[in-house]
Order: C-alpha cells, then structure tokens, then sequence
C-alpha cells in the first residue's frame, strides 16, 4: 500500500525525534554534558543574582589583608593572632546584640600564646551564648573517630533522618573521622559545625551539604548551625526530600545537598574589617561608648567571622567570583534557609521530557520548511529557548538541564537538514536526469552544419540571458509523487520552452524547476534583447492562464520569476573530451541570476537590467525599481519591471505614485517616501517593500547614503 506524502512525513519527524533524543540521552549518560551544564548553571546564577528577604540580616568580620597589616604595624601580630583578638571580636559582635554568631575559624592546636589565650577565647564564646564554631569531618586522617566522652549534652537532632538514609544511602553524607577544636571553644559553643565542603568536579562551590553524620550525631552545616544557636528550641525535620528547620522548607538532593541562590559578588552580604571592628571594641572599653556607632547595625544580625586575606587560605571559586570567602559561602546557605528561596534540582524525568521535547520541536522543521536556510533559522531561534526556559524556571527556584535540551535540538535539525537534503537531492537528481540530454534545436542545428564545433572552447559573445525560476518548487515537489511530479514539470517547461524557442532563444539548461536560456548565439540575432524580454513577458502570460489548471492538479498557485540582462559573456562548449555542454560564462550570466533572485525582494516577478532596457526603450512599457549592489559586484545597477504597453495603462496611477516614492528615497527622504508608498502598499509589493527598506534606514542610517539597496543574499 502506497503511503501518502502527509503520513510519510510524520513517519520521517518520528524517527528524527526518537534519533535525536537517543543520541541526546547516551551522550547525557556518558557526563560529556557535565562541564557545559555547570557553566550554564554560572551563567543563570549570575544573570539574577539579587538579594533576598534575609540578606541585611546576614553579615560577615572578615579577616583581610589589610587587617593583617594593621596587626602586623600596630602590635607586632604575626598570623595566626593571639586568640584574645579574636575574644575582642566576639565580645564586640555580644555587646552590640548579634543574634548568632558563626565562627568559620579553626582552633585546633593550642594557643602559641598559652592556655590563658584560649581561655579567654573559650569564656568569650560562651558569655555571646549563641556562637556556632568549626569542627572538620574527614575521611581520612582526622584525629577522632569517636564521639569525644567529655562533650555532653549535644542536643542537635534532626528527626526522620533514619528513614532518610535508609531510603537514599547518600555516600557523602557519613563521616568516619573529625577533628574538634580545643576544649575551651568545644566547651563554651552553642553548637559544633562542620565547615568542610566539596565543590563540584570544576571546583566551583554551587551547593552545600546541609548536614553529616559522625559517631551517631547529626552535625550541621555553618550556616545552619547559625540558626540552631540562635534559638536551640527550633525544631529538626526531614519529611521526605524536604529539610524542615521550623518554618523553613529546605530542598534537599539524595546526597543531602542543598543548591546554593548566591546573590551577588563577594560583599553583597555587609562585610566588617576585622581590624575595625577590634579598634572599635578597644576604643569603647576606653570609655569612649560612641565609637560603637559604626557596628550599631550588627544588632539583631547574624554575624558570620571569617578569612578573605589571600594568604589565609580561605578562598573558594565560585559562579560569581573566583575568589570567594568561604564564610560567605556558609552566609549563603543561612541567607536562603531564611529568605526560603534555596533553588531545586529537576530529576531524571524532567530530562527527559525536555530531551523529547526540544527533539520534537527540531524535527518538525522538516515538516514545517522545505528550505535548508529556514531550517537553519528556525533552529537557531529554537536553541534560545532552552537558554529562555533555564532563566525562567531558575527565577522561579528550579535548575532545569539546558545543555541536553540544546544538543537534541542541535542534533535533530542537523538530522532534519540532513533528511531534506537527501529528499531534494533525490527529486533534483530525478529532475535532472529527465531533461540532462535536451538541447536546443538552433544548437543541434549548428552542430549539423559545423560538426567541427564538437570540441571544448567557446567565443565572446553580446548576449541576453533569461534565468527563470518557480516560486516555492521545493514544496510544491515534496507533495507530490515523483510520476506526478514529471508530468507537471513536463507541462510547465514544455509551454515555456515553447516560447523561447519561438522568439529564436537558446536553452542552456534546465535545472530542475528553472530554465537558463541566452539569445545571440549560437547564431546571431540582432533584435535579441527585443526577443528575450517579450519571450519573458509571454511566459509569464502563459503562466497565468496555466495557473487554473496546475491549481486544481496540486492545490498550489504556481509562480515564476524571471530576471533578464543585457551583456558581453564567453559562450560555447565547456567540460572534457568525452563530456561537455554548449553554455555561457561571465559576470553578466551572473547578474542575469542575481535578477531572478531579487525578485523575492520586491515581491515582483519579471526584472531587467539597465542594460537591456537601453537596448529596446521604445519597445515595452517599463517602471524603474530601484538602483541594487548585488552580491560579486561593486556597481550600482539600475533595474525594471517591463511590461506589455496595455499592462503599464492599466495601473498608470500606481506605477506614478511609486515614481515619486523612489525618488523621495533615492534623495534619502524615507519619511515623505513612506508616505507615497503607503498609498499603494495594498496594491503593489514593492512599494511595501520599500516602506520596510525606509524604516530599516532610518533606525540604522547608511552614512553617505546614495539611494542604493545592497542585496544580502543571492
């Protein structure tokens, strides 16, 4: 059973689709989109990078380099510092009334200083009574693999983290080893957190792990801890993949990662110099209570003390800074536990649907164009939406996969470029086989007479040549089965060829729908500029009565357009020894081609040259159209639309308003040219085309403007 074009096509948009998405999905498998994909998720992150609901209530002391120097000058600190300094800092954030305090600072070893510098340290800690310190988990090398016997009355608990694990086994969750810091901090600390995080393979931190487990315990992330010293009270949770810390709902993956909404570059949240912060507390402990006006702000704020000094080791990558403080990091994560706008991961089924449907809307190009160039548009409009939808759905707390969404696009218009090719190709190549042996008789003729012209060479000759072509061939083809398809293209060349050969043209070739005819050769002709411009005018009238006709074959108007030009060209046989062809060559056959194609510009359908036109002015009625550069020529050429007398008297008053239109624009007065063209755009293409041309202009003016329209394309 014969399949119908239509059923054909949606056959062949299938098996692109489930090609493209296949590809798309085993390429995806294999982590080759990985790299891209984190890119792309740095591109969102910094395109809405904003602030959120808590970020004021997020700040940072941080350890620069600048406070560093300070201490080096003033005291003779070498790093690290006497912990005192550090109790200053703390004393300063409890006196100003912080609401928490997070300390992303390591005290591991013993104060170089002696044990009264970390006693004041400890007792500085516990008089604040809401400050999260840093312990580090490891899997290898930490110096404990137990709960440490003297550290009683942990009382951070998360509920419902057992069935968690056992529904998730998350890998990097579970620690084995940790390192705490010395008893005076683990003492006095409202909680202990673990401040060690992985990045992702680039080494860019993009999300954050919430919480680990070592020994039995739940042990919070920096940021959360923060939270947790602020009010012990708040309860735990997590009900399947949401982490309820009171109020707040936080996503979690199945490594118990959170993605990470940064909202800015390094100091988007308030950051305190150090060294500012310690002279301040210095100068209000002299008696001097006003000096706290500079940290007023720090009330009620949770206040997070960390390293940014380059040498201090503390600097992380991240999507919208390559050196960002790690502390900022932790602010981060507490800032979006509080603004609850913490950013999800879509899962594996979203993928693939996106896969499918970004395939889908790729391979329809196949059904919706026949041409290779609006395929090839139409894609790179369509791979802007994946990059839309990923700007969309982040805004909206979601990091949908964009990278696999623009390969199965890429792949299923290449695919679909790939299947048009092949169908065009295979009707040309039908096409051409049909009509590859016709020549016209004058030639066949000439060989008669002079059966020496049998070898390659050719003469310069004056010819006038004729490209015609049909409107839209490529769909009107594909419609159509192949029997069909000759039996049309037969009628049609038959009664143009009839014509040419008539007013004594050549025929050169015929390539596919188009015919390429010359006259003047390969006999002489003295009115062939005469004969060549009625044989266009002829065809295109025989055309018109055809058009009822092939209408009701193919459910399609059929159009041709022709261009026609005037010119010396070097014309005669030209391939090898055992194959060869009686055709032209030259800039002026090229022009003749450009005519054809600038038809499409000005929605006409026959166009001449100024050189043929001034040849045969008295012979036909003729409007001016406008003065082109074509593409491969550097000369403006002045072209027409030629006519039968009768045709010109029939729409005299349209063709004069477009007089007065072109030469407003030739003078570059597209505003008085718009006017006189609006009046005919109903009825005359080209007058709405040059609306549009003046337009363009006048947005983007064309310096030393001299009224030529420069043709893009062929």
């Amino acid at each position: 059973m014969n399949r119908s074009p239509a059923a054909g096509k949606a056959v062949q948009v299938l098996s692109i689709i489930a090609a493209a998405a296949i590809a798309t999905l085993c390429l995806w498998s294999t982590g080759v989109f990985d790299p891209w994909e984190l890119k792309t998720w740095d591109w969102r992150i910094r395109a809405q990078a904003k602030k959120g609901a808590a970020t004021e209530d997020v700040c940072l002391i941080l350890v620069d380099q600048a406070s560093l120097d300070w201490g080096k000058n003033e005291f003779g600190w070498s790093w690290p510092w006497p912990r005192e300094v550090f109790a200053k800092i703390i004393d300063h954030c409890s006196r100003q009334g912080v609401k928490a305090l997070a300390l992303d600072l390591l005290f591991f070893e013993p104060s170089f200083y002696g044990v009264e510098d970390d006693r004041a340290l400890g007792k500085s800690i516990a008089d604040s009574g809401a400050a999260a310190c840093a312990m580090f988990l490891r899997k290898h090398d930490g110096e404990k693999s137990d709960w440490p016997v003297d550290l009683t009355g942990w009382n951070f608990r998360i509920d419902g983290v057992g069935g968690w694990f056992q529904s998730h086994n998350p890998g990097g969750v579970q620690y084995p080893r940790a390192s705490f810091p010395i008893p005076e901090v683990t003492r006095s600390a409202a909680i202990l957190c673990n401040v060690h995080q992985n990045p992702d393979s680039d080494g860019v931190y993009r999300r954050i792990k919430l919480f680990n487990r070592f020994s039995g315990r739940d042990i919070p992330s920096l940021g959360l801890g923060a939270l947790f010293a602020s009010d012990p009270e708040t309860p735990m949770k997590i009900v399947q993949d949401q982490f309820m810390a009171g109020g707040h709902k936080i996503p979690l993956d199945s490594e118990g990662n959170v993605i990470l909404r940064y909202r800015g570059p390094s100091g988007t949240h308030r950051i305190y110099n150090a060294a500012n912060i310690i002279r301040t507390e210095m100068e209000m402990l002299m008696g001097h209570a006003e000096a706290g006006a500079e940290t007023a702000d720090l009330k009620n704020k949770y206040v997070f003390i960390g390293l940014s000094a380059p040498g201090l080791m503390d600097l992380r990558s991240s999507p919208v800074g390559g050196a960002y403080p790690g502390a900022e990091i932790h602010a981060t994560m507490l800032d979006n536990l509080l603004s609850d706008d913490f950013v999800r991961e879509t899962g594996l089924f979203f993928l693939v649907g996106s896969v499918l449907a970004s395939s889908a809307a790729g391979a329809i190009s196949s059904f919706l164009f026949s041409s290779s160039v609006a395929i090839m548009l139409y894609g790179l409009i369509l791979m802007g939406l994946p990059l839309a939808a990923g700007l969309g759905m982040y805004a909206a707390g979601f990091m949908i996969p964009i990278v696999a969404s623009e390969a199965s696009c890429i792949i299923s218009i290449l695919a679909s470029l790939a299947v048009n090719y092949a169908v065009e190709g295979r009707q040309k190549r039908f096409i051409k086989s049909a009509f590859s042996q016709y020549l016209s008789p004058a030639v066949i003729e000439q060989l008669i007479q002079q059966p020496d012209r049998l070898k390659l060479g050719g003469e310069r000759r004056l010819l006038t040549i004729f490209f015609s072509d049909l409107k839209g061939f490529t769909s009107i083809s594909e419609g159509l089965e192949p029997e069909e398809l000759t039996t049309l293209l037969n009628n049609y060349l038959t009664a143009m060829t009839d014509i040419i050969i008539e007013e004594r043209g050549t025929v050169d070739k015929y390539e596919g729908d188009a015919i390429i005819a010359f006259w003047n050769a390969p006999t002489d002709i003295e009115d062939h500029c005469e004969r060549c411009v009625r044989a266009a005018l002829r065809c295109q009238r025989r055309l018109a009565e055809l058009r009822p006709v092939f209408y009701d074959r193919i459910g399609k108007e059929m159009h041709m357009r022709i261009g026609v030009n005037t010119g010396p060209a070097v014309v005669g046989n030209f391939g090898s020894n055992m194959k060869f062809d009686y055709t032209m060559l030259g800039d002026s056959v090229n022009l003749a081609a450009r005519l054809e194609g600038t038809g499409k510009e000005f929605g006409l359908f026959t166009l001449v040259s100024e050189f043929t036109r001034n040849e045969i002015k008295e012979k036909f009625a003729y409007r001016e159209v406008a003065r082109i550069v074509v593409m491969g020529r550097r000369e403006a050429v002045t072209i027409f639309e030629p006519m039968f007398f009768e045709d010109y008297d029939s729409r005299k008053i349209v063709y004069r308003q477009f007089e007065k239109g072109l030469a407003h624009f030739y003078k570059g007065s597209f505003d008085d040219a718009v006017d006189c063209f609006k009046a005919i755009a109903d009825d005359d293409p080209a007058a709405e085309a040059y609306i549009d041309k003046c337009r363009e202009l006048m947005e983007k003016p064309v310096e030393g403007f001299d009224g030529a329209w420069v043709m893009t394309r062929k």
